[in-house]
């Protein structure tokens, strides 16, 4: 715990044997739990973090969103047993998402969730683009999609960001208003959106940022970057027209 509170940490992971012990290992001691979910790795990263200490959720079903959803499903289902056992009523005060791959920082935990923990913020984007030299660490098409997302949302929601860094904390409150629904590249996003909407205490802080281990199953092919790209474009637009996010 931190003050105590309940940090807990969901890790979407597809075919992350490489890193995902390295990220693991990295998380500061006062984190409560730390999820991993496999999202239908045909290598060993299930098997590397539970080794490395982590609950490790199957969640069969391809797609980013998809597994953070199965992590949260996960907390729900524990708050619901320690609730009817009697032992706690409390859910996990804060929730923290980031990648498997090793390119963020896990030590820099606290730059996110001190803010929410002092009652300053309900959701903390890491923003990569604040500290290091996107040139360095992000590719020419994350960089650009950063770009225009984030242009297209402070356009019409008059909410300025910088990022769509997967490394992020929020509130557990704050994450039950926002009924999350995609279940790709869309998630985070989606959560951005939908914060601005509902006008929670947003800040981004800035974070470090190295090149991943491995390619990337978005930036790092073709396909993934059209795919990731298109999806963000319709969940703005379809935000934008008043649109109720389908369930994917």
């Amino acid at each position: 715990m931190r003050s105590d509170t309940q940090i807990t940490t969901i890790i979407p992971a597809l075919n992350e044997e490489a890193s995902i012990g390295k990220v693991i290992a990295a998380i500061p001691d006062w984190v409560t739990e730390i999820i991993v979910v496999d999202n239908g790795s045909s290598d060993n990263t299930a098997g590397v973090a539970r080794d490395a200490g982590a609950t490790v959720l199957m969640e069969p079903r391809r797609g980013y969103g998809q597994a953070c959803q199965c992590g949260l499903a996960h907390l729900q289902r524990s708050n619901s047993q320690k609730s009817n056992s009697q032992k706690s009523n409390r859910k996990s005060d804060v929730v923290v998402f980031l990648d498997a791959d090793y390119s963020d920082y896990p030590g820099e935990m606290d730059l996110l969730v001190d803010p929410i923990v002092s009652g300053l913020a309900e959701l903390v984007i890491g923003s990569r683009t604040l500290r290091s030299n996107p040139r360095d660490s992000l590719t020419p098409q994350q960089r650009a999609g950063n770009s225009l997302a984030c242009a297209l949302i402070r356009l019409i929601w008059r909410t300025r960001y910088t990022d769509l860094g997967p490394f992020r904390a929020i509130s557990r409150a704050a994450l039950d208003q926002l009924d999350l629904r995609d279940r790709d590249f869309g998630w985070t996003v989606e959560m951005q959106i939908k914060a601005s909407q509902r006008q929670l205490k947003i800040r981004e802080v800035p974070v470090s940022y190295r090149r991943r281990i491995g390619q990337s199953k978005i930036s790092g092919t073709l396909k993934g970057t059209i795919l990731a790209g298109t999806k963000i474009i319709y969940v703005i637009l379809a935000a934008m027209i008043g649109r109720r996010f389908a369930k994917i």
